[in-house]
């Protein structure tokens, strides 16, 4: 039987950070792909959260592959440092440096995969010109800074247009969203052709962040089996 492409990636931002150890066990327990690190500057957005040191914890609990958000400007300094510290997946947006191939050239050579996020307002043509050069690309489906946003119903058919754009280049990149996703919303994410997802209230936010984890696989394809 061919695998399920569907991954979940629980996003520790809304994590309780005093039973990390505990919670990350619990969901990757549960069949969690990826854990999603969202690293934030204070600057690009609206807010403060972690740094290369909650990738090396992060490392020391779990084996899972670490998926790493930066909203931040100049991504290239962090590139070293999160790579020694574990980082899997290194993901930033092109408005936040001059050079963007450059960049991810630089993250591959570090053996991560090299990602690229889009806001709601930036055009999928920033991709479409490093195509080539792409192991994920990521749709922000909220405006990124804050956890517990609703997922915006725009942000649908651009995953469908960039599943077309991967598809059309015969790219094997990731197409990953983030932001708002839950069990009323990520099958119109799936149908549209996404395959990774971020979701951190729903799972975090839950009694039972294991079964979160089911309930949001299950859900991505009403009628599949979970």
């Amino acid at each position: 039987m061919k695998p399920d492409p569907i991954r979940i990636a629980p996003s520790v931002l809304s994590a309780d950070l005093e039973r990390l150890a505990d919670q990350v066990h619990a969901v990757e327990a549960a069949g969690a792909d990826w854990l999603h690190v969202d690293v934030m500057d204070g600057h690009f957005v609206p807010n403060l959260t972690f740094g290369a040191g909650m990738i090396a914890a992060l490392r020391r609990i779990s084996g899972l592959p670490l998926d790493v958000h930066l909203m931040v400007e100049r991504p290239e300094g962090y590139i070293e440092p999160f790579a020694d510290a574990g980082a899997s997946a290194f993901t930033f947006h092109p408005e936040a440096t001059r050079h963007v191939q450059r960049q991810l050239d630089a993250v591959k050579q570090r053996d991560m995969r090299a990602g690229l996020a889009l806001n709601p307002g930036t055009p999928l043509a920033y991709a479409e010109e490093v195509i080539d050069d792409l192991d994920l690309l990521l749709i922000m489906t909220v405006n990124p800074g804050f956890g517990g946003q609703r997922y915006l119903p725009a942000a649908t058919p651009k995953i469908a247009r960039a599943a077309e754009l991967l598809r059309a280049r015969g790219s094997g990149a990731t197409l990953e969203v983030d932001g708002g996703i839950t069990n009323e919303t990520i099958a119109a994410a799936c149908r549209a052709g996404a395959d990774t997802f971020v979701a951190g209230s729903a799972i975090f936010g839950a009694t039972d962040p294991g079964a979160a984890v089911h309930e949001l696989r299950r859900h991505a394809r009403p009628g599949a089996r979970a």
